[in-house]
């Protein structure tokens, strides 16, 4: 459960992933693809190339998910309803690939956070992740 401490270090972490949304997100994939490759085998129809247009676009999609989330930290699972749903029960995502996706975008933030991240910021930004994880699997059960 995210504290209000939790809160606020998460909306201050993610002013900088969502005004370079693109960049973040293709990054974020990058990585995913790279450490854990049986992640490609959603997307046959990409260029997976890093800095390829199909995955800053769809990074951009996927950050923006997540920024829609950062808006509604009472309600993350209300927010990403509909997300939940599609990758749920249309595409049938292996869940546990939020979690590696989240972890590949802890990498991405602290990359382009000038310095290490201070312990508080990344337990606040992981656990805001797992909660993310946990609302997109909650539509498998």
């Amino acid at each position: 459960v995210l504290t209000e401490e939790d809160k606020a270090r998460v909306r201050v972490a993610w002013v900088p992933v969502s005004k370079n949304a693109e960049l973040y997100g293709a990054e974020t994939l990058t990585r995913l693809f790279a450490a854990h490759p049986t992640t490609k085998t959603y997307f046959p129809h990409f260029d997976l190339s890093p800095g390829s247009n199909d995955l800053k676009v769809h990074g951009k999609k996927v950050i923006d998910a997540l920024t829609e989330a950062v808006n509604n930290l009472d309600d993350v699972a209300g927010a990403l309803s509909k997300l939940s749903d599609l990758h749920a029960q249309k595409l049938r995502v292996d869940p546990d690939n939020f979690q590696f996706l989240g972890l590949c975008l802890e990498v991405t933030i602290a990359a382009h956070s000038g310095g290490p991240l201070k312990p508080e910021v990344l337990l606040s930004v992981d656990k805001f992740l797992g909660q993310i994880s946990k609302v997109l699997a909650s539509r498998y059960r």
